[in-house]
């Protein structure tokens, strides 16, 4: 792991990596590049490489004025979980939302992702809220960390 490389997305090449993992990830709401680009406006994008290889990104939702919740969502490719790199993608996540004043961490995950829902839950993570996003046929899991 000495390779991985954590950035906070900036610019337009590391805006693409990051909609790239988001899309591969979650196919159920891909998002254009204008998209990746508002969301930058309000949230922390990060985005991992193991070297110059992309393998994940990260999104941390800070605090709002009538919450202390923040979400914190991390994402690694398929083809490089189960090396520690959501591990330390979460733990950046999670630093940078206690930062800003977070006193509740939440996560979303969609529910076709049995690999995001095993890492939230072994993390702590419980289920307040399954949903389902309007057109769409796979359930969103909100959790919780208690």
């Amino acid at each position: 792991m000495t390779d991985l490389r954590i950035e906070q997305a900036d610019g337009d090449a590391m805006l693409q990596d990051w909609q790239y993992v988001h899309n591969v990830i979650i196919p159920t709401d891909t998002l254009s590049l204008d998209e990746v680009r508002e969301r930058v406006q309000r949230y922390r994008l990060e985005v991992a490489y193991l070297g110059d290889v992309l393998v994940g990104c990260s999104t941390v939702r800070p605090p709002t004025s009538d919450a202390s919740v923040a979400t914190v969502i991390a994402r690694v490719l398929p083809a490089h979980r189960g090396q520690g790199f959501g591990e330390e993608l979460y733990a950046r996540g999670l630093a940078h939302a206690r930062k800003l004043g977070a006193d509740v961490i939440e996560t979303v995950v969609l529910a076709s992702n049995v690999d995001g829902l095993r890492f939230a839950q072994a993390h702590g993570f419980v289920e307040v809220e399954k949903y389902l996003l309007p057109g769409d046929s796979v359930p969103w899991f909100t959790l919780r960390l208690p």
